[in-house]
């Protein structure tokens, strides 16, 4: 990606760019996130988005949620933050109602069983997808993946509660790579 300055996004185009991220990730918010704001908006480069996201996973509240409120105020401040959190969710909190309703009625149909499955695979596949282009800036920088892979061997090989891994590791993390990390 160029080092040429980016134009700072407007409100509208704030609203319109997490609008579209909540209308078209379901199953799967992240990769889209990631796709809209590297790829068709360009409002941060691959590295400055990690950042962000890593930033945002150590804050209470869903990921996505906090990338938007991160990037609106970082753009626009608070008017920013809040068009950007309307956006995200204003198509997908409508669009979960009416599912509901309709799969209350109908769950009990194998055949919607079985849609439900496959959607859930589908968004695994795009999660780790998404998981790896988000640990490409990361390449040759041999202390943080070994973070990553401790922090992900204690929450999905050991078990531990993300609620207990969480803070330690961020703790840990920041610890070992200010003395560490080049």
């Amino acid at each position: 990606m160029s080092d040429a300055p980016r134009p700072v996004p407007t409100l509208t185009e704030l609203f319109l760019g997490f609008f579209t991220i909540g209308v078209c990730g379901f199953g799967g918010v992240l990769p889209w996130a990631r796709r809209t704001i590297l790829e068709t908006r360009r409002w941060l480069t691959p590295a400055e988005f990690t950042e962000v996201l890593g930033f945002c996973q150590f804050m209470p509240g869903g990921n996505i949620i906090n990338v938007s409120i991160a990037l609106g105020s970082r753009f626009r401040g608070l008017p920013g933050a809040i068009v950007s959190v309307i956006g995200l969710m204003a198509a997908p909190v409508t669009i979960v109602i009416a599912l509901g309703a309709v799969y209350d009625q109908y769950r009990t149909i194998p055949a919607v069983a079985h849609a439900f499955a496959a959607l859930a695979a589908a968004g695994a596949g795009m999660l780790i997808a998404t998981a790896l282009k988000i640990a490409a800036p990361l390449k040759g920088r041999w202390v943080a993946i070994g973070i990553a892979v401790l922090t992900f061997a204690a929450i999905a090989i050991l078990r531990l509660p993300l609620v207990d891994v969480m803070p330690v590791m961020a703790v840990v993390s920041t610890i070992v790579l200010w003395k560490f990390a080049p």
